[in-house]
C-alpha cells in the first residue's frame, strides 16, 4: 500500500463530552491521495509516542483557543473555550513530530498551537487586542468557500515553494492570532493587516500552518488544493524515507 496514512488531531465537543471531525479535514486528505485517521485524544506518552511513530504525517486541525498558559499569560475575558486535554496532548505529540522529521500541517488553531509550543505569544481576541491600520474580515460568515481578503506571500520558503504566487486570496474564521512570533519559526505570509497568516520552521522538510481554512476551500480552490498534495506528498515521502528513531526517552 503506498498511499500514506495521515494522523488527523481530534475535535472535541466540551457539552457532549465526544471526539469529532468535520469531513473536509478527511476529504481533502482523500482526494490529495492520503488515507487520514482520526487520532485519540490522549495524555498518555507511551500513546502518543506509538502514533507518532505509526503514522506518516499529522494534521493539526482548528477548534478551541490555545491555553494562555502555554504562552505564560493569564486568560482574558474576551478569550474563548479552552480545551486543555488538546493543549497537552498536541504539544507533546508535536514535539515527537519535530524529533522525527515527519510532516505537520496545521490550520488555525493549528497555527497558533506551533507558534505557542514553540515560545511565541497570541493575541487572545484580535478585534479588541489587534491594533490595525487596515481591518479586514478575520471571522466571515458562511459560506467558507468564499475567498474574503487577500495574503502576501513571502518568498524563498516552503510556502512560496508550493504555491509558486506572491499573493492569494484566503478564507477566514478565527478570532485569535500570532502577536509575538516565535523565533524557530518564519512568517510565511502576511495579510493586509500586518497580521502573520502563515509559518513555516526552517529546517524541517515539512512543518507548515496557515491561518486559513483550506479544507474548506479544497473543491473550488487551486491554492487549497496544491496546500493538501504537498503535504500528502510530503508525508508519502516520509513514508519510505524516514529513519526509525528512538524517542521514548
Amino acid at each position: 500500500m503506498n498511499k500514506p496514512m495521515i494522523g488527523v488531531l481530534p475535535l472535541y465537543d466540551t457539552d457532549k463530552k465526544s471526539y469529532w471531525m468535520l469531513p473536509d479535514y478527511m476529504k481533502a486528505i482523500e482526494a490529495s491521495g492520503g488515507i487520514p485517521v482520526m487520532l485519540p485524544l490522549t495524555a498518555d506518552e507511551d500513546t502518543i509516542t506509538t502514533l507518532a511513530t505509526t503514522f506518516d504525517g499529522f494534521l493539526f486541525t482548528g477548534g478551541q483557543d490555545v491555553n494562555p498558559e502555554l504562552y505564560g499569560e493569564q486568560m482574558q475575558s474576551v478569550c474563548g473555550e479552552l480545551c486543555i486535554e488538546r493543549d497537552r496532548m498536541e504539544a507533546v505529540l508535536f514535539e515527537k513530530v519535530i524529533a522525527l522529521g515527519k510532516p505537520a500541517f496545521g490550520i488555525c488553531r493549528g497555527l497558533q498551537l506551533f507558534n505557542a509550543i514553540l515560545g511565541g505569544t497570541l493575541y487572545q481576541d484580535i478585534p479588541t487586542a489587534f491594533d490595525a491600520e487596515q481591518k479586514i474580515t478575520h471571522q466571515q460568515k458562511p459560506p467558507y468557500t468564499n475567498l474574503v481578503h487577500s495574503v502576501h506571500i513571502e518568498k524563498h520558503n516552503l510556502l512560496h515553494d508550493i504555491l509558486q504566487t506572491d499573493q492569494i486570496r484566503v478564507n477566514s474564521y478565527h478570532h485569535q492570532g500570532i502577536k509575538t512570533l516565535s523565533d524557530q519559526l518564519v512568517a510565511a505570509a502576511i495579510a493586509e493587516d500586518g497580521l502573520i497568516e502563515s509559518v513555516v520552521m526552517p529546517g524541517c522538510s515539512f512543518v507548515l500552518a496557515v491561518q486559513w481554512h483550506p479544507e474548506y476551500s479544497y473543491a473550488v480552490d487551486e491554492y487549497s488544493q496544491q496546500l493538501f498534495t504537498a503535504f500528502v506528498g510530503a508525508c508519502c515521502s516520509a513514508r519510505f524515507n524516514s529513519p526509525m528513531q528512538d524517542i521514548t526517552a
